[in-house]
């Protein structure tokens, strides 16, 4: 039979990833199986390290919003000829999304520039007759005058032309379409709403308390359905949301999400304190609100140490009390054993 002093000579190191919480906490544990002669199940304890900080999660929700967002419009009115795309097309910054019967602007356009080109020939054959003096200075400015006003009306004409197709400003999604080809309408109507598909923003509203402890272009943990993704925080709004002491702060993503979803910005902290992190399952509910552990002393008498709780995360809390560096916890506290018991 092993005895007591010979399995904890073997202190067998726990991994710190099974106790899946963040690597910063260093608990430093030592699991040992203890055997009883007449026992099948062994007794398993742990021996604490006491620290003199913590690491705490905090969480903050947030909204996922696209980095641009327009309403799409025609600035003149007409009527529509065609739209290109519906909701849920990828477009490309430049690509004609829709258009109005452009009939009238071509037409429109047509005789400016026979205007302008009949300027412009008038204004050639006038300074001919200017140099060879069979004209006045003030007929040529005159000619000159006409062909500057042509060719502003042909110029102006070129951009009604261009106002009746309704381009994407930018590589996105259309979150919307609001009408249909054959609808008569003004300027201004929007017609598509498109949004920024190549980045997404997270929107957080941030106590101020936790302000000093992020920084602007750093990236932090966010809790997007059941991942974890990194998002950078790009800016601090310098106003706070709704007259709270709260700050918005605006983080960028990589990678492209539903706008609209709601995410959990994740922040890890260091707080002062002394205790030692100890698996849940190894407390026990005393007196008053008060928690309580089993250990071992140095007479393999199983005692009673009393603890509180100073924050929990998963499976494991960080606890201070009457624990010393070297206590042996009972893992499973007063359900694997009873105080005053004596270990062979």
């Amino acid at each position: 039979m092993l005895t007591l002093q010979t399995l904890i000579s073997l202190r067998l190191k726990v991994n710190i990833n099974k106790m899946n919480i963040n690597l910063s906490k260093h608990i430093s544990l030592i699991c040992i199986s203890i055997f009883f002669s007449s026992l099948v199940n062994a007794l398993e304890v742990l021996e604490v390290k006491i620290l003199n900080e913590y690491s705490v999660t905090r969480e903050f929700p947030g909204k996922l919003l696209p980095i641009e967002q327009s309403k799409l419009a025609f600035e003149i009115p007409g009527k529509i000829r065609s739209i290109n795309v519906d909701i849920g097309d990828s477009v490309t910054k430049g690509q004609v999304l829709a258009s109005l019967d452009s009939r009238e602007a071509q037409a429109q356009l047509n005789q400016a520039k026979a205007r302008y080109d009949l300027a412009a020939q008038v204004l050639n054959r006038y300074k001919d007759l200017r140099s060879q003096g069979h004209i006045s200075s003030q007929d040529l400015d005159k000619a000159r005058s006409e062909e500057l006003v042509a060719k502003s009306q042909y110029d102006l004409y070129k951009v009604k032309l261009e106002q009746t197709q309704l381009l994407a400003p930018f590589n996105g999604i259309i979150q919307d379409r609001f009408l249909d080809t054959g609808s008569v309408i003004n300027g201004g109507v929007p017609i598509l709403e498109v949004l920024d598909s190549r980045y997404i923003e997270a929107h957080v509203s941030v106590p101020a308390e936790y302000i000093s402890k992020i920084n602007t272009g750093k990236s932090y943990d966010f809790q997007v359905e059941d991942r974890i993704v990194k998002a950078k925080l790009q800016r601090l709004a310098p106003m706070s949301p709704g007259g709270s002491a709260n700050r918005l702060a605006i983080f960028r993503f990589d990678t492209f999400f539903n706008p609209g979803s709601i995410v959990t910005l994740k922040i890890s902290l260091k707080e002062s304190g002394r205790g030692t992190w100890v698996p849940i399952k190894s407390l026990s509910q005393s007196e008053q609100g008060i928690w309580a552990v089993y250990t071992i002393n140095d007479k393999r008498i199983v005692v009673r140490d009393l603890v509180e709780v100073v924050y929990y995360e998963g499976e494991y809390a960080f606890v201070n009390g009457t624990l010393n560096d070297g206590d042996l916890i009972v893992l499973g506290g007063a359900k694997k054993t009873i105080e005053g018991k004596f270990i062979n």
